[in-house]
């Protein structure tokens, strides 16, 4: 596996990369860790095998003061810890990186009137095929990039997800309006690239030489249609995935259901998602009501 080829390989990176497979570690989390490791060095201006206790502690304080986010500030600290406590073996050092605690956010969710808009104004059957699997699948922007024909089931209707986030196998339906829009696409799909690949092992949506759109490319094309159709929210094409759990949750899918969708390890990940259930929460009594006397109109309130 090539890895960030444009940095040069010391001894050490050669190291890194060599024990991370071992452990089981995916694409996206090699190059963020080496990417942690390449800025720890940058700061410390040597290599990391010299590095003390309190350069590691210096570097956490020097992460916190320059602004980044919680979250970058731990993965970071995340691929620091494997290169000295796998690569290295320097235990004293690992015991002293902590994490800080992430705060809670509620997601952001769209009604299904946004969401109706947005896939109105996909600028193309492709764009409109890719967005309808995010939102009427769940699926995140890699899942739906690196689709191949055969993870099409019609006969059983289903689609399976290949070694997702995790490393994972799992399965979600496959609405009957988006197999007519992955029918019509496939007679459009460009063929020219990829007609020597058997036909299962196809990707469908294919870009450059043939080989899978990035999932950068489908974010920005959905952050590009969402302007479009008039949404005003700080929207990324996660939302849809978000959207997708919550308004399952609406209508009364099991939630253990719905973690199986999306392909959350744990239930408390998913059940995230009851706070921003609008329709749920809004056929809940307030007891004010009671106190009041005030009968409300029985019956769950059409969600937006």
């Amino acid at each position: 596996m090539n890895i960030q080829q444009s940095t040069p390989t010391t001894p050490l990176r050669a190291r890194m990369i060599s024990d991370m497979p071992g452990r089981n570690l995916g694409p996206a989390s090699q190059s963020s860790h080496l990417r942690a490791c390449k800025r720890f060095a940058a700061w410390l201006g040597r290599s990391p095998e010299t590095a003390t206790p309190d350069d590691v502690k210096y570097f956490q304080q020097y992460l916190i003061e320059s602004g980044v986010s919680i979250c970058t500030r731990n993965q970071t600290m995340t691929g620091v810890k494997f290169l000295l406590r796998v690569t290295l073996r320097r235990h004293d050092l690992v015991a002293e990186i902590f994490h800080l605690k992430e705060p809670v956010k509620v997601p952001l969710v769209l009604s299904k009137k946004e969401i109706k808009r947005i896939l109105a104004m996909a600028p193309s059957l492709k764009a409109r095929v890719m967005l309808s699997l995010a939102y009427g699948c769940g699926m995140r922007a890699g899942e739906v990039v690196r689709l191949k024909v055969g993870d099409i089931d019609s006969d059983q209707g289903i689609i399976r997800i290949v070694q997702s986030k995790g490393r994972k196998d799992r399965i979600v339906m496959l609405p009957v309006d988006i197999l007519s829009l992955l029918r019509d696409w496939w007679k459009e799909r460009p063929t020219g690239q990829d007609k020597d690949v058997p036909a299962p092992e196809r990707v469908l949506f294919p870009g450059y030489r043939g080989k899978h759109l990035s999932a950068r490319q489908i974010s920005r094309l959905f952050k590009e249609t969402a302007r479009e159709a008039g949404i005003t929210k700080p929207v990324t094409l996660h939302t849809l995935r978000h959207s997708f759990a919550t308004h399952l949750l609406e209508r009364g899918v099991d939630i253990r259901v719905i973690q199986a969708l999306l392909g959350h390890s744990k239930l408390t990940t998913t059940a995230r998602y009851a706070s921003v259930a609008t329709g749920m929460i809004a056929a809940v009594d307030s007891p004010l009501d009671d106190l009041n006397g005030a009968k409300r109109k029985k019956g769950k309130p059409k969600p937006s």
